[in-house]
Protein backbone atom coordinates (compact mmCIF):
# COMPACT_ATOMS: atom_id res chain seq x y z
CA UNK A 1 0.00 0.00 0.00
CA UNK A 2 1.38 3.46 -0.30
CA UNK A 3 1.48 5.69 1.79
CA UNK A 4 -1.68 8.41 0.84
CA UNK A 5 -4.01 5.58 -0.12
CA UNK A 6 -6.94 4.21 2.16
CA UNK A 7 -7.71 0.62 2.76
CA UNK A 8 -10.88 1.14 3.09
CA UNK A 9 -13.15 -0.23 0.37
CA UNK A 10 -15.54 1.72 -2.30
CA UNK A 11 -18.01 3.52 -0.56
CA UNK A 12 -20.46 0.85 -2.30
CA UNK A 13 -19.25 -1.85 0.14
CA UNK A 14 -19.82 0.31 3.21
CA UNK A 15 -22.82 -1.36 4.82
CA UNK A 16 -20.99 -4.99 4.06
CA UNK A 17 -17.62 -3.76 5.96
CA UNK A 18 -19.30 -2.11 9.04
CA UNK A 19 -19.26 -5.24 11.03
CA UNK A 20 -15.59 -5.39 10.85
CA UNK A 21 -14.82 -1.64 10.61
CA UNK A 22 -15.54 1.07 13.01
CA UNK A 23 -17.63 3.33 11.50
CA UNK A 24 -15.25 6.27 12.45
CA UNK A 25 -12.34 4.39 10.73
CA UNK A 26 -14.34 4.13 7.32
CA UNK A 27 -15.35 7.49 7.20
CA UNK A 28 -11.83 8.64 8.22
CA UNK A 29 -10.31 6.51 5.09
CA UNK A 30 -13.18 8.08 3.07
CA UNK A 31 -12.28 11.92 4.22
CA UNK A 32 -8.66 11.34 3.82
CA UNK A 33 -8.99 10.17 0.65
CA UNK A 34 -11.14 12.78 -0.47
CA UNK A 35 -8.35 15.26 0.95
CA UNK A 36 -5.36 13.59 -0.56
CA UNK A 37 -7.01 13.31 -3.94
CA UNK A 38 -7.39 17.10 -3.75
CA UNK A 39 -10.93 17.05 -3.64
CA UNK A 40 -10.79 18.72 -0.47
CA UNK A 41 -8.55 21.44 -0.98
CA UNK A 42 -5.96 22.87 1.64
CA UNK A 43 -7.98 25.81 3.30
CA UNK A 44 -11.57 24.89 2.51
CA UNK A 45 -13.77 23.62 4.91
CA UNK A 46 -15.01 19.66 5.83
CA UNK A 47 -19.38 19.76 5.36
CA UNK A 48 -19.92 17.19 8.04
CA UNK A 49 -23.63 17.01 7.11
CA UNK A 50 -22.49 16.53 3.70
CA UNK A 51 -20.22 13.63 4.36
CA UNK A 52 -22.87 12.37 6.68
CA UNK A 53 -25.43 12.00 3.97
CA UNK A 54 -23.34 10.90 1.18
CA UNK A 55 -22.22 8.07 3.71
CA UNK A 56 -25.37 7.52 4.75
CA UNK A 57 -24.31 7.61 8.54
CA UNK A 58 -24.86 9.81 11.16
CA UNK A 59 -22.50 12.47 12.37
CA UNK A 60 -20.98 10.89 15.29
CA UNK A 61 -18.22 8.74 13.33
CA UNK A 62 -17.82 11.70 10.92
CA UNK A 63 -16.83 14.05 14.47
CA UNK A 64 -14.84 10.88 15.15
CA UNK A 65 -13.25 10.23 11.97
CA UNK A 66 -12.49 14.22 11.94
CA UNK A 67 -11.07 14.08 15.57
CA UNK A 68 -8.57 11.60 14.32
CA UNK A 69 -7.22 13.19 11.32
CA UNK A 70 -6.81 16.32 13.44
CA UNK A 71 -4.71 14.44 16.05
CA UNK A 72 -2.07 13.37 12.27
CA UNK A 73 -2.07 17.34 11.57
CA UNK A 74 -4.17 17.13 8.20
CA UNK A 75 -7.29 18.86 9.51
CA UNK A 76 -7.44 21.44 12.24
CA UNK A 77 -10.99 22.67 14.45
CA UNK A 78 -11.79 26.28 14.39
CA UNK A 79 -13.90 27.29 17.45
CA UNK A 80 -17.59 27.99 15.97
CA UNK A 81 -16.32 27.95 12.51
CA UNK A 82 -15.50 23.73 11.46
CA UNK A 83 -13.17 21.56 10.53
CA UNK A 84 -10.40 22.78 7.77
CA UNK A 85 -8.07 20.94 5.52
CA UNK A 86 -4.85 22.27 6.85
CA UNK A 87 -2.60 24.46 4.91
CA UNK A 88 1.04 24.28 5.79
CA UNK A 89 3.69 26.74 6.18
CA UNK A 90 7.00 26.59 4.96
CA UNK A 91 9.09 26.26 8.67
CA UNK A 92 6.60 23.13 8.79
CA UNK A 93 7.53 21.63 5.44
CA UNK A 94 11.09 22.03 6.08
CA UNK A 95 10.99 20.45 9.21
CA UNK A 96 9.27 17.77 7.55
CA UNK A 97 11.22 17.11 5.05
CA UNK A 98 14.53 16.90 7.61
CA UNK A 99 12.29 14.20 9.62
CA UNK A 100 11.91 12.61 6.08
CA UNK A 101 15.75 12.70 5.58
CA UNK A 102 16.49 10.71 8.75
CA UNK A 103 13.95 8.09 8.43
CA UNK A 104 14.76 7.59 4.53
CA UNK A 105 18.35 7.72 5.64
CA UNK A 106 17.96 4.94 8.59
CA UNK A 107 15.71 2.57 5.88
CA UNK A 108 18.11 2.90 3.19
CA UNK A 109 20.84 1.41 5.32
CA UNK A 110 18.51 -1.80 6.42
CA UNK A 111 17.59 -2.17 3.15
CA UNK A 112 21.36 -2.60 2.20
CA UNK A 113 22.32 -4.98 5.19
CA UNK A 114 19.10 -7.54 4.02
CA UNK A 115 19.83 -10.86 3.36
CA UNK A 116 21.26 -11.74 0.54
CA UNK A 117 17.98 -13.04 -1.38
CA UNK A 118 15.92 -10.79 -0.18
CA UNK A 119 18.79 -7.54 -1.12
CA UNK A 120 18.31 -9.18 -4.49
CA UNK A 121 14.85 -8.85 -4.37
CA UNK A 122 14.29 -5.62 -3.56
CA UNK A 123 17.06 -4.08 -5.97
CA UNK A 124 15.06 -5.81 -8.62
CA UNK A 125 11.89 -4.15 -7.53
CA UNK A 126 13.86 -0.45 -7.34
CA UNK A 127 15.21 -1.38 -10.82
CA UNK A 128 11.86 -1.87 -12.25
CA UNK A 129 10.53 1.28 -10.01
CA UNK A 130 13.71 3.51 -12.09
CA UNK A 131 12.52 1.54 -15.35
CA UNK A 132 9.31 3.16 -14.88
CA UNK A 133 10.36 6.71 -13.60
CA UNK A 134 11.91 6.82 -16.79
CA UNK A 135 9.11 6.14 -19.29
CA UNK A 136 7.15 8.70 -17.50
CA UNK A 137 10.12 11.15 -17.69
CA UNK A 138 10.03 9.75 -21.59
CA UNK A 139 6.47 10.74 -21.66
CA UNK A 140 7.03 13.83 -19.77
CA UNK A 141 4.41 12.70 -17.08
CA UNK A 142 4.83 14.73 -13.77
CA UNK A 143 1.06 12.49 -12.47
CA UNK A 144 2.93 9.05 -13.05
CA UNK A 145 6.50 10.32 -11.81
CA UNK A 146 5.33 11.30 -8.69
CA UNK A 147 3.31 8.20 -7.74
CA UNK A 148 6.32 6.14 -8.72
CA UNK A 149 8.77 8.21 -7.01
CA UNK A 150 6.78 7.53 -4.04
CA UNK A 151 6.31 3.92 -4.65
CA UNK A 152 10.36 3.86 -4.72
CA UNK A 153 10.78 5.39 -1.18
CA UNK A 154 8.14 2.59 -0.21
CA UNK A 155 9.56 0.10 -1.30
CA UNK A 156 12.55 1.04 1.09
CA UNK A 157 10.56 1.98 4.01
CA UNK A 158 8.86 -1.56 3.84
CA UNK A 159 12.06 -3.27 3.56
CA UNK A 160 13.02 -1.70 7.01
CA UNK A 161 10.53 -4.03 8.66
CA UNK A 162 9.40 -1.51 11.42
CA UNK A 163 6.06 -1.38 11.60
CA UNK A 164 5.93 2.39 14.07
CA UNK A 165 8.54 3.92 11.40
CA UNK A 166 6.19 3.00 8.54
CA UNK A 167 3.29 4.43 10.26
CA UNK A 168 5.10 7.98 11.02
CA UNK A 169 6.54 7.90 7.56
CA UNK A 170 3.19 7.25 6.10
CA UNK A 171 2.14 10.73 7.98
CA UNK A 172 4.81 12.29 7.68
CA UNK A 173 4.24 11.51 3.53
CA UNK A 174 0.36 12.49 3.42
CA UNK A 175 1.12 15.76 5.37
CA UNK A 176 4.16 16.76 2.26
CA UNK A 177 1.53 15.78 -0.62
CA UNK A 178 -0.97 18.18 1.19
CA UNK A 179 1.49 20.64 0.61
CA UNK A 180 1.93 20.41 -3.47
CA UNK A 181 -1.57 19.26 -4.27
CA UNK A 182 -1.33 22.81 -5.86
CA UNK A 183 1.73 22.34 -8.03
CA UNK A 184 1.34 18.63 -8.97
CA UNK A 185 1.28 19.54 -12.88
CA UNK A 186 4.77 20.95 -12.85
CA UNK A 187 7.88 19.30 -14.13
CA UNK A 188 9.92 21.19 -11.34
CA UNK A 189 13.05 18.42 -11.38
CA UNK A 190 12.20 15.23 -13.18
CA UNK A 191 15.71 14.38 -14.62
CA UNK A 192 17.93 15.65 -11.56
CA UNK A 193 15.26 13.33 -9.44
CA UNK A 194 15.61 9.94 -11.27
CA UNK A 195 19.66 10.14 -11.16
CA UNK A 196 19.39 10.34 -7.31
CA UNK A 197 16.92 7.19 -7.32
CA UNK A 198 19.35 5.19 -10.08
CA UNK A 199 22.26 5.92 -7.30
CA UNK A 200 20.46 5.14 -4.66
CA UNK A 201 19.23 1.62 -6.27
CA UNK A 202 22.70 0.86 -7.11
CA UNK A 203 23.97 1.43 -3.66
CA UNK A 204 21.00 -0.69 -2.26
CA UNK A 205 22.00 -3.97 -4.58
CA UNK A 206 25.80 -3.51 -3.64
CA UNK A 207 25.02 -4.19 -0.14
CA UNK A 208 26.89 -0.75 0.62
CA UNK A 209 25.01 0.89 3.52
CA UNK A 210 26.50 3.90 4.05
CA UNK A 211 26.52 5.01 0.86
CA UNK A 212 22.95 3.97 0.18
CA UNK A 213 21.82 6.00 3.54
CA UNK A 214 23.57 9.11 3.11
CA UNK A 215 22.13 9.23 -0.83
CA UNK A 216 18.67 9.25 0.50
CA UNK A 217 19.16 11.81 2.95
CA UNK A 218 21.38 14.36 1.03
CA UNK A 219 18.40 13.42 -1.92
CA UNK A 220 15.36 14.32 0.10
CA UNK A 221 17.72 17.24 1.56
CA UNK A 222 18.14 18.41 -2.22
CA UNK A 223 14.72 17.91 -3.22
CA UNK A 224 14.18 21.07 -0.27
CA UNK A 225 16.61 22.98 -1.11
CA UNK A 226 15.44 23.10 -4.59
CA UNK A 227 11.59 23.76 -3.73
CA UNK A 228 13.17 26.67 -1.23
CA UNK A 229 15.27 27.96 -4.01
CA UNK A 230 11.89 27.71 -5.96
CA UNK A 231 8.62 28.91 -5.72
CA UNK A 232 8.12 27.90 -1.93
CA UNK A 233 5.80 25.60 -2.92
CA UNK A 234 7.01 21.27 -2.45
CA UNK A 235 8.63 20.19 -5.42
CA UNK A 236 5.79 17.57 -6.98
CA UNK A 237 8.34 15.31 -8.14
CA UNK A 238 9.56 14.77 -4.61
CA UNK A 239 8.31 12.29 -2.23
Amino acid sequence: MLPWESTSEPDTALAATVRATSLGKLVRDDVLGMILRGEIKPGERINEPDVAGRLNVSRVPVREALRELESSGLVEARKHAGVFVRKLGAEEVRGLYELRALLDGFCGRRAATLPGSERTALADALDASVARMQEAVDQGSVSAYYAENLRFHWLTVEAAGNAALTETYRNIVQKLHLARLTTLAQDTGMRTSIQWHRDIAAAQRAGDAERCERLLADHVLDAHQRLAAGNDSPSPTEP
